[in-house]
C-alpha cells in the first residue's frame, strides 16, 4: 500500500478532529492547556539538546527537506485524489450553512421578535375600534423659545384631526397609543392637514424648511403630519436629545409597521414627519 494513502487518512482524522474541537469549545479549551504544558516541555528539551546536536539536526534539516519533496511529487501525482478528499471535507458544512435561512446573533433575534410583535399589536389595533384624537394641547406650548427656534412658524399650524384622511388619521392614532403604551412616549401633533398657500410659503423659506411647494406635499391632501414628543408640559423637537432621538426611531419603526413613510429615512431627514401613499389621492394623482 502507497505510504500517501496512510497520509491521507491521517489528514481526513486531523480534519474530523478539527471539527470536534470546533463544536465542543470545553474539549478545545482542554487540549489548549496541554498543548501549552507540552510546548513549554519540549521547548526545555530542545534549549538542552541544541548545544550538543547541532550536526544532528542539520542533518536532519537535509532529510526533511528530501521528504518534502518527494511528498510534493506525490500529491502532484494524486491531485484528483486530494480534491475528491477536500470536497468530502467541505460539503458537511457547505450543506449546514446553505440549507439554513439565516444565522442571527441571540440579540438580533430578540429585537426581531419585538418588531413582529409591533406590527401584530397594529394590525389587531387597525382591525379594532376607532381610535379618538387626544385633547388639545395650549396653544402656548408651540410658541415657546425653543420651539421657535426649530420650527419658527408652528403657531399658525393647523393641528385639526378632523382634517386629516380617516385612514389615515386612524393608522397615526394606533401609532401614538403604541408609543405611549409601549415604550412610554405621549406624542402631539404639531401640524397636519397644510393649505397651499401655506405650503407656497414654507416652500419660500428655503430647501431647508422644505423642498416641495403648493399641492406637492402630502400635507395638503390631509395625508401627512408632523408629530412631536411631549414631556413634562412641553413639545420636545431637538434632535441633540437623546431621549428624543431613541424615540424618534421607534416612532419610524412604529409608522412603518402602521404602513406609514417616514421622513426620518429621507435624504433630508424629517424625523417627526409621517404620510401615507395611497393610490388615487396625493401629489402624483394630481391632474
Amino acid at each position: 500500500m502507497d505510504p500517501l494513502f496512510g497520509w491521507l487518512a491521517g489528514l481526513l482524522a486531523a480534519a474530523l478532529l478539527l471539527l470536534w474541537l470546533i463544536c465542543f469549545p470545553e474539549a478545545r479549551e482542554a487540549l489548549q492547556r496541554q498543548l501549552a504544558r507540552r510546548t513549554r516541555h519540549v521547548m526545555e528539551r530542545t534549549k538542552r539538546t541544541l548545544h550538543r546536536s547541532g550536526d544532528a539536526l542539520r542533518s536532519g534539516a537535509h532529510q526533511a527537506h528530501g521528504n518534502a519533496t518527494d511528498l510534493g511529487a506525490r500529491l502532484r501525482r494524486h491531485w484528483a485524489l486530494l480534491l475528491a478528499l477536500a470536497l468530502i471535507l467541505l460539503l458537511p458544512p457547505a450543506l449546514i450553512v446553505g440549507l439554513r435561512r439565516h444565522v442571527m446573533l441571540d440579540g438580533y433575534d430578540m429585537a426581531q421578535q419585538a418588531d413582529q410583535d409591533t406590527t401584530a399589536l397594529v394590525a389587531s389595533l387597525l382591525k379594532g375600534e376607532q381610535l379618538v384624537p387626544p385633547p388639545a394641547l395650549p396653544p402656548e406650548v408651540f410658541v415657546t423659545r425653543e420651539v421657535e427656534m426649530i420650527r419658527p412658524d408652528l403657531g399658525f399650524a393647523s393641528r385639526n384631526w378632523d382634517k386629516l384622511d380617516a385612514d389615515f388619521r386612524q393608522r397615526l392614532l394606533v401609532v401614538f397609543k403604541i408609543m405611549k403604551e409601549r415604550y412610554g412616549y405621549d406624542m402631539a401633533l404639531i401640524e397636519g392637514y397644510r393649505s397651499p398657500e401655506r405650503q407656497a410659503m414654507l416652500a419660500a423659506q428655503g430647501s431647508s424648511v422644505t423642498n416641495a411647494g403648493a399641492y406637492q406635499s402630502y400635507h395638503q391632501y390631509g395625508l401627512a403630519a408632523d408629530c412631536a414628543f411631549y414631556r413634562d408640559g412641553k413639545l420636545v423637537i431637538s434632535e441633540k436629545d437623546p431621549w428624543a432621538m431613541r424615540g424618534y426611531r421607534l416612532y419610524g419603526e412604529v409608522a412603518a409597521a402602521a404602513g406609514l413613510v417616514w421622513g426620518g429615512s429621507w435624504k433630508m431627514m424629517d424625523l417627526g414627519h409621517v404620510e401615507l401613499h395611497k393610490p388615487g389621492k396625493g401629489p402624483r394623482w394630481r391632474q
